[in-house]
């Protein structure tokens, strides 16, 4: 009897045993409203699902690993990244644990795939090329630019395709050249981008592309102190953070793509790549 009862107890504790996500950023969230979808994304789902969720924030490549196989040793179902920066180490740390789900957001390590990675990116540049136009077809000064955070062909995606949209409605749309933050923290250095935002501004151009995640506050200052300039902003609806300053926003919904591939990885429907664009 007292057997009998030991394992329906230890039945039952595993039956009501929940799921756990882990969520793992490739920075300190702090103001970066990109990875703070992440974390929102992440718990909604957990929320959904009726599974716990947990967030680990990195500060740099070691951190990011070992924050990685913490996930992966804690027992979560499925680990959730975002960014570029994990696209070398997610492949080894996914052999290491066959039996975990990783899911990348916004990247993916294409060449070097595994069963129980899953990834879902974005076709930004179609929103940037918009934006672009936008930008071209408002511009009173007729010169447009465009900032990010650094100079790397994923980035690229926003900035060449900003630019070639104010080409096409505009064929004698001036340009200015393209600046990068840079520095210590590209991603989130306010300070770097007011600097690039006032060389611009000071370079002529009135419509500028802010593509520089947490960086953007300080784009978006030097765009306020300039009469008739306007900023697009990333990511999530800038608007707010700048009234009056941010004309519109090349937008990623990644808290619902979080959703979606964590849904559809734990229902066995998810395929392993996923791209998100307009449409």
């Amino acid at each position: 009897i007292l057997a009998g009862l030991a394992l329906a107890g230890l039945l039952a504790s595993e039956a009501n045993a929940k799921s756990l996500f882990v969520y793992v950023s490739p920075n300190p969230i702090g103001v970066n409203d990109f990875l703070k979808l992440g974390k929102i994304g992440t718990e909604q789902v957990a929320k959904e699902l009726g599974a716990d969720a947990k967030t680990y924030e990195s500060s740099d490549p070691t951190t990011q690993r070992q924050n990685l196989e913490a996930a992966a040793k804690a027992g979560a179902q499925v680990v959730i990244v975002i960014g570029f920066e994990f696209n070398d180490m997610l492949p080894d740390v996914a052999v290491a644990y066959p039996n975990v789900k990783f899911l990348q957001i916004d990247s993916c390590p294409f060449k070097n795939m595994k069963p129980n990675i899953y990834c879902s990116v974005f076709r930004e540049y179609e929103a940037s090329y918009l934006a672009g136009a936008e930008a071209a077809l408002t511009s009173k000064a007729g010169k447009v630019g465009a900032i990010s955070a650094l100079d790397i062909p994923f980035l690229h995606r926003y900035t060449d395709a900003f630019l070639e949209g104010a080409k096409q409605v505009k064929s004698d749309i001036k340009v200015s050249p393209t600046l990068w933050v840079g520095g210590n923290s590209p991603f989130s250095d306010p300070a770097r981008g007011q600097e690039r935002a006032a060389a611009i501004l000071a370079d002529g151009a009135d419509r500028i592309l802010a593509a520089g995640a947490g960086s953007n506050g300080g784009i978006f200052k030097a765009v306020q102190d300039a009469a008739g300039a306007n900023a697009f902003g990333v990511d999530v609806n800038q608007c707010p953070q700048a009234p009056g300053a941010v004309m519109d926003n090349v937008e990623k919904k990644t808290d619902i793509a979080v959703e979606l591939a964590v849904k559809g990885i734990v229902a066995g429907s998810q395929q392993p790549i996923a791209a998100l664009g307009l449409k």
